[in-house]
């Protein structure tokens, strides 16, 4: 695989620490820009200039990448936030600035949130209608960055994420809770009723997705970051709970479900699979 100059927005976030490491573990070169870079790897290359500055050389000022994974993005746990709105012009001058800049390929993090409520298979195609901030806002750029990489002549890559696991101190989850939790020593917790079923994937198999998929350009557009396996939030709290081998348990019911979580919602592994059989045909 051809040895990249990666830009990697967000670096310091829950998905992009894990992201660097897989690249650099590859051989790229990984730029990082972010707001704080505490605790990272001396290996990345620290873009001081705000994403966010509008300034119209921001390719230039981020070091002229050959990609970028756009990871950025606040609150991500808090659906109903008013800053996934309130970012949305800054997301679309940033990206819009890079394309015009000479930014050649560009992959942003999606998420199931953007199709709203629906049963079943999710896949490019879906039709969406989101019901939250967060989705609307997800929804609004990935048709905001298609039509900028068709304007610019650039490769466009969706890279739509599910519900993400591992690494739970920092991902805010109810898995985050449990573990904060189990440390206080509470014996139970308040739950949904958690027959839901999604698609659950392990944070550092969801890096090595994210970097497989923006390292190639065979396979574009939107791409289902996911397992194509649902499992049920109930079953999988209780599967988390044995194999940390936490004492505490849910109180199933105590909570109702969110009005926008579908019963069952898993991605389409077609284009993925796809991806991943070529990395792995190169290797």
């Amino acid at each position: 695989m051809e040895k990249l100059r990666v830009l990697i927005t967000g670096v310091n976030g829950y998905i992009g620490r894990h992201v660097a490491a897989f690249l650099l573990n590859e051989g790229h070169e990984v730029l990082g820009a972010d707001l704080r870079f505490d605790d990272l790897d001396s290996r990345i290359i620290r873009v001081e200039e705000p994403i966010f500055s509008g300034a119209e050389d921001i390719f230039e000022k981020m070091q002229k990448p050959d990609v970028c994974i756009h990871l950025a993005w606040r609150d991500g746990f808090v659906h109903s936030a008013d800053s996934h709105i309130l970012d949305l012009p800054n997301h679309y001058t940033f990206i819009k600035n890079m394309l015009k800049g000479g930014l050649k390929r560009i992959a942003v993090m999606g998420s199931m949130h953007e199709i709203g409520y629906w049963e079943g298979e999710i896949g490019p195609d879906t039709p969406t209608n989101p019901k939250s901030n967060y989705g609307i806002a997800k929804n609004a750029l990935r048709n905001l960055t298609r039509e900028l990489c068709e304007a610019n002549g650039a490769e466009f890559l969706w890279l739509r994420g599910y519900y993400i696991l591992g690494d739970d101190t920092r991902n805010h989850s109810i898995f985050t809770r449990i573990v904060g939790w189990e440390a206080e020593g509470k014996e139970t917790f308040p739950f949904t009723t958690g027959k839901n079923q999604f698609d659950f994937i392990d944070i550092d198999e969801l890096a090595r997705y994210i970097a497989i998929c923006s390292m190639q350009n065979e396979v574009t557009g939107v791409i289902e970051c996911a397992t194509g396996k649902p499992m049920s939030l109930a079953d999988k709290v209780e599967e988390f709970l044995q194999v940390h081998g936490y004492k505490i348990r849910p109180e199933f019911g105590a909570f109702p479900d969110r009005p926008y979580d579908s019963p069952i919602t898993y991605g389409n592994t077609e284009k993925i699979s796809k991806i991943l059989a070529s990395y792995e045909g190169r290797k």
